[in-house]
């Protein structure tokens, strides 16, 4: 069974950093595309980060420059370093991995992890 569980959240000040965290299980996680979306209240869940297999990355604009999105292949988890957050950046944070199962494309989904930025 694939699995995303999603940690690191938290309530932080504005200009603070938070470290989340996504744990792979049930797949070739080393094969897979892997990304970072964030959804407000009331707003689309939005790409914050991706990050291919080869470790090509691709930031939203309102990021770039603040958050670094790096994967551990051996630990099956994929990281977001967020630094000078803002209260803009509140929202629930999700993990999306991309992958091919008998030639099938396939998203997972973690189930969210809260950020809240207060100013």
């Amino acid at each position: 069974q694939v699995q995303l569980v999603e940690s690191g959240g938290g309530l932080v000040q504005a200009g603070g950093s938070l470290r989340l965290s996504c744990a792979a299980s049930g797949s070739i996680f080393s094969n897979n595309i892997m990304g970072w979306y964030r959804q407000a209240p009331g707003k689309q869940r939005d790409l914050v980060a991706s990050i291919t297999a080869g470790g090509s990355t691709n930031y939203a604009d309102s990021v770039k420059g603040r958050f670094t999105i790096s994967r551990d292949n051996a630990k099956k988890t994929v990281y977001l370093q967020m630094n000078s957050l803002k209260p803009e950046d509140t929202a629930k944070y999700y993990c999306k991995q991309e992958r091919l199962w008998l030639g099938r494309p396939y998203d997972d989904w973690g189930q969210g992890t809260q950020v809240t930025v207060s100013s």
